[in-house]
């Protein structure tokens, strides 16, 4: 994902001004849907994820979150569970969790930026990258358990040598 050449004088700039500059750069459909928030749409190799990014000045933390349709039978929820508990355990940065009323799985990560602190288009640019690198690296792997009746810790081997795969 490359970064926006867009020139900032960070003293003024909103953090979702940023990502609506890398958005717009890298010609992603969005959303600007509130002043504090915005919705892009992200294509990966495996599909389309949703990343929505929103600014709260309460906490003064730019959240993340990824999301992407998913409905695992009622049978294979316990795996899906001990699944996410293991590549939870492999994310260093954000983590991933399943909300089963609306049949989505979901990337989350925030970037605290207390003390008046900004974030730059590299840390927006690198933190919708993991995001998507994170769910691309894991969608296999959540696929096999719920749909291909694998172990997670069979599962799990997809997203570990795909990683080691590509390095």
């Amino acid at each position: 994902m490359g970064l926006s050449t867009h020139a900032f004088d960070f003293e003024d700039v909103h953090p979702i001004d940023i990502v609506e500059d890398i958005a717009a750069t890298q010609e992603w459909e969005f959303d600007r849907t509130e002043e504090n928030q915005i919705s892009v749409s992200v294509a990966g190799q495996w599909r389309s994820y949703s990343v929505t990014l929103a600014w709260s000045d309460i906490d003064e933390t730019l959240r993340l979150i990824c999301t992407f349709d998913m409905e695992p039978p009622d049978h294979r929820m316990n795996e899906l569970y001990a699944l996410l508990n293991i590549v939870n355990d492999n994310c260093w940065a954000g983590s991933f969790t399943y909300w089963g009323e609306k049949n989505l799985m979901i990337f989350r990560y925030g970037l605290i930026l207390a003390g008046g602190q900004m974030a730059s288009p590299d840390q927006i640019d690198t933190m919708i990258s993991a995001a998507v690198i994170s769910a691309e690296r894991y969608y296999p792997a959540f696929q096999l358990t719920i749909w291909g009746e694998e172990t997670p810790e069979s599962a799990m081997q997809v997203a570990i040598s795909e990683a080691y795969g590509h390095a």
